[in-house]
């Protein structure tokens, strides 16, 4: 058992135009991503489309589709106007709704996980700048948070992709429990209480608030802390992608790899079936979400269906526990993750004021309350909320994270070369490497591409070529960097490709 697994990560990115609060947000947003655009695609080329032509955004791990004209229209996430454009490193930037949006490559480990997130926040940088530099442009703010005080919420959404054959009610029943708790090294941190965020009080979670059901297919109306998406992007025989929408975007590093990292382990878990004896079920999942997300002393008692109560901390220890003692032998990265999984449980348990170098909502509350009671101010003061905005803010120079880590006070995992080369890079080891090595070799005829295939327009060939890449874990350097550097166009590339296939 270990943390290796499939897994990527999606942010939208909340965006605002100073001055300008009018200005409608979806041509921000595009704006945002043309800009991008133009900046990687070759002059006088269009970039790729996305195919939509394999999605299947309605269908439910319940058993079945749901009827487009039941769906709300933020579930149809397979509207072709909008601005999108697939990248060399794997990754797609398009607009989601009212949001620029990174989605990014699929990677195998939370490590990677961290390094291609952060290139993505570098992305959206380089794109700010250059909707800035335009002629007569209005400057756009982005920030990785997930609220805007005023009702509205954006995610940041996990991938993983597991064994189909794991009980979904199983799934339901153990990650319940987790994802209520895991809340506490998660957390973003957010000043408000409830939905519009009236009550200035101070919570771990900035999405916990937004959840108000158990299960179900919505991402944005009726939340469910369970999504039942089903659509895999691989093999639907072999996997399940199971698409969680309850965290919130981290800043800190350390709180992205934990998160991925530690939802991988209990998905092992369940996988091999280690739960099954494991009854950690709340009397009430969505209340008690809430109620851990607003207990920022962490001592909040979690009411079990059989009448427990225990601590999110001592749920998480119990994971944890289960996790250590069904990891043999364990590989380095999944030994690491245990090891700053149990210390910042401990960390948390004796004073989380000494996690403010790793975990978001602690960080964040450090700056808060330094700032109080330098001015002498009351937790319902407006001006505290300036700061929780400023801490997400994507600007170098104004973002209170990115200076945090500028004066070594929030632990970073990599150096700036490290992020810079996986702006433009894809991972190697899984299918994103093809994907990103066919764009960046041969922009002129990729017509489209998705997760699972790209579509190549041939000269001569009367209709479009979609090529499959249902495997995620083929399409790796491994398998075609020969293939790729003895094709000297796309046209002798898929030539290869369709008389390996024989």
């Amino acid at each position: 058992m270990s943390v290796h697994r499939v897994m990527g990560i999606e942010t939208e990115y909340g965006i605002s135009i100073p001055r300008h609060p009018t200005i409608n947000p979806t041509v921000s947003s595009s704006r945002i991503v043309n800009a991008y655009a133009r900046h990687v695609v070759p002059t006088g080329q269009r970039p790729g489309g996305w195919d939509y032509a394999l999605e299947s955004p309605l269908r439910d791990a319940r058993g079945y589709d749901m009827s487009r004209a039941e769906a709300d229209p933020s579930q149809l996430t397979d509207d072709p106007a909008m601005a999108n454009v697939v990248l060399t490193n794997g990754s797609r930037l398009y607009v989601d709704h009212a949001h620029p949006e990174l989605s990014t490559p699929e990677v195998t480990n939370p490590r990677d996980a961290v390094l291609w997130d952060r290139a993505g926040v570098e992305i959206m940088r380089i794109a700010m700048a250059l909707v800035a530099k335009e002629p007569e442009s209005h400057p756009i703010v982005l920030y990785k948070n997930n609220t805007d005080n005023k009702g509205a919420s954006y995610g940041c959404h996990e991938n993983y992709l597991m064994d189909r054959r794991t009980p979904f009610a199983e799934i339901v029943r153990h990650l319940t429990p987790f994802f209520i708790t895991r809340q506490v090294f998660t957390g973003a941190g957010r000043l408000g209480i409830g939905q519009d965020g009236r009550r200035l009080a101070y919570q771990l979670s900035q999405r916990a608030d937004f959840f108000e059901v158990e299960v179900g297919l919505e991402t944005t109306l009726k939340r469910p802390i369970i999504n039942t998406r089903d659509e895999p992007h691989a093999d639907p025989e072999r996997y399940r992608r199971l698409h969680v929408i309850v965290g919130d975007a981290n800043m800190s590093d350390t709180a992205t790899y934990l998160k991925m990292g530690t939802t991988s382990l209990v998905l092992a878990l369940l996988e091999a079936g280690a739960l099954n004896d494991l009854d950690l079920w709340p009397q009430n999942p969505v209340r008690e979400m809430h109620q851990v997300s607003h207990d920022t002393q962490l001592s909040h008692l979690v009411t079990l269906a059989d009448g427990r109560r225990m601590t999110a901390l001592d749920i998480q220890r119990e994971f944890h526990a289960r996790a250590t003692d069904f990891c043999v032998d364990p590989d380095a990265q999944t030994r690491d993750v245990l090891d700053k999984w149990s210390t910042i449980i401990d960390d948390l348990d004796r004073d989380p004021a000494v996690c403010a170098d790793r975990i978001d909502w602690v960080a964040k509350r450090t700056l808060i309350d330094g700032f109080r009671h330098r001015e002498s101010l009351d937790w319902s003061s407006p001006r505290l909320q300036l700061i929780d905005l400023q801490y997400s803010d994507l600007r170098p120079d104004k973002g209170l994270a990115a200076k945090l880590e500028q004066r070594g006070r929030l632990a970073r995992m990599f150096d700036d070369v490290t992020v810079t080369d996986a702006i433009t890079s894809a991972p190697t080891d899984t299918r994103a490497y093809f994907r990103g090595e066919c764009i960046r070799r041969f922009p002129e005829s990729v017509a489209a591409a998705s997760w699972d295939s790209l579509v190549f327009d041939l000269p001569g060939r009367e209709a479009l070529l979609r090529v499959p890449m249902i495997d995620p874990l083929r399409g790796t350097h491994e398998h075609v960097h020969g293939l790729l550097e003895g094709s000297a166009d796309a046209e002798a590339l898929v030539g290869s490709l369709m008389r390996d296939s024989r």
